[in-house]
């Protein structure tokens, strides 16, 4: 459950420098001043192209940026499901075994959204991503027996935990999971945590569509994120300013292909096996907790507008929401209204109805 960019930072006069292979990066830095430093780096991993930048001191702010590339370089390593080294790979494959705590502590996370969402957000659907090809490319429409076979294998309830042996274990046979629908949240909180350590004033990144930001810019403004319009052309739905928030977008409208003239994205909906067709185009989530926004995004997006609104209404002091439907409607709600501007016309989404 991967989130494609329904998110473009707009963090100020940056040079962007693209890189067309894994593994590159480029690095750089400008400042007005001894502590205004700003250094930024790009980089490809977890199949997407990474941006982080670090406001402050210099050298604290070059140092930051490498260390929270090293993060995600970690992180990448314990969470894949296809490099045969990872933790989530080899229990894949066993049906579960012995997992690192900061592991076991994200699986159990993820479980929890799940029981929060009532099911929209399930790291278990990862067999059904395989067999309709969007891990690989190799892109089909399975038939509905094969759909209906493989959703008896999902629910995130089948992820059984044991604290004692520091252990999980699958209670059905070939039951797989995907870390993939939070793992870029959570390698962006990570980040915040290495660069309030570092003493920075401010920082933001920007890891595949997954945008964080801490503190402020270097001269003293917050940050401002656009959140990018589905339906194409340069303008934005609109532009959130923020300060030490997460802000996340799911949406189909990428990651796509064609088949006898329907189009299937790849965000299943683990009731059904099938893309989500609630009606919205993309879903944006704001949250102080980035693990929490990228598993929200997901959510929201496969609920619909009027789940989507209910389920907002008995959490609105965890998170906010942006919401386009597929007739062109644009929703926020109440508690980033203020913050939030756009060209577009837009309805305020109350906490009471």
């Amino acid at each position: 459950m991967k989130k494609y960019a329904c998110i473009a930072a707009l963090a100020g006069a940056l040079i962007f420098v693209v890189c067309l292979f894994s593994g590159c990066a480029s690095f750089r830095g400008e400042s007005a001043g001894k502590e205004d430093f700003e250094a930024e780096l790009e980089f490809f991993a977890m199949d997407t192209f990474m941006r982080v930048v670090a406001c402050g001191e210099k050298e604290r702010a070059n140092a930051a940026v490498l260390a929270a590339q090293e993060e995600v370089y970690r992180l990448e390593g314990m969470f894949s499901t296809e490099k045969e080294t990872s933790e989530i790979y080899q229990a894949n494959k066993s049906g579960g075994g012995e997992i690192s705590g900061e592991t076991f502590d994200l699986l159990q996370r993820a479980v929890q959204l799940w029981e929060m969402t009532g099911g929209a957000f399930d790291i278990t659907v990862y067999p059904l991503m395989r067999v309709w090809g969007f891990m690989d490319g190799q892109y089909r429409v399975p038939d509905a027996s094969e759909i209906s076979g493989i959703l008896e294998k999902t629910g995130a309830s089948g992820v059984l935990f044991n604290k004692e042996e520091g252990s999980i274990k699958y209670n059905v046979e070939g039951m797989q999971v995907d870390l993939g629908g939070i793992v870029k949240g959570y390698a962006a909180a990570r980040i915040m945590e290495i660069y309030k350590k570092a003493g920075l004033t401010g920082g933001l990144v920007s890891l595949g569509g997954n945008v964080q930001v801490f503190g402020t810019k270097p001269d003293g403004s917050p940050w401002r994120i656009g959140l990018k319009n589905p339906e194409g052309g340069k303008e934005y739905l609109g532009v959130l300013q923020a300060k030490d928030l997460a802000v996340v977008t799911s949406g189909g409208y990428e990651r796509y292909f064609e088949q006898d003239g329907v189009r299937y994205h790849h965000i299943l909906d683990p009731a059904t096996g099938y893309p989500a067709g609630a009606g919205l185009l993309c879903a944006t989530v704001v949250s102080a907790d980035g693990t929490l926004a990228d598993g929200l995004s997901t959510a929201v997006f496969i609920m619909g507008m009027e789940r989507a609104v209910e389920f907002w209404r008995e959490h609105s002091t965890e998170f906010d929401m942006v919401l386009y439907t597929e007739e062109g409607e644009l929703y926020v709600t109440e508690g980033i209204y203020a913050d939030f501007s756009s060209a577009l016309p837009y309805t305020i989404i109350p906490v009471e109805p």
